[in-house]
């Protein structure tokens, strides 16, 4: 007798009895869920959550760059009126730790 990978000769069939092993036999079918005849399925937003939802909508309307504030500081440093406090930096970096 050969043996030719995992599969059966060419011309014969696996049974397996489910009585003698508790097996389902190779040619049953698995029972498949019934799957329910009708769903309304809802979902319900808080009021939060809609809050939410309307500020990250006006968010995202923001630009990405103020362009007025860019051309001010780019103004202030061209004319020399752009002053940095190295305190304030300071301080800032200290609040971020």
């Amino acid at each position: 007798m050969k043996i030719q990978g995992n599969k059966p000769a060419e011309g014969q069939e696996i049974s397996i009895n489910a009585q003698k092993t508790g097996k389902i036999d190779a040619k049953e079918k698995v029972a498949q869920p019934e799957k329910p005849k009708s769903t309304n399925d809802r979902v319900d937003i808080s009021g939060k959550g809609k809050e939410i939802a309307e500020i990250m909508a006006q968010i995202n309307q923001l630009p990405d760059i103020r362009t007025e504030r860019v051309n001010a500081i780019k103004k202030a440093i061209e004319t020399g009126n752009y002053k940095i406090d190295p305190m304030k930096i300071a301080q800032k970096f200290l609040e971020e730790i």
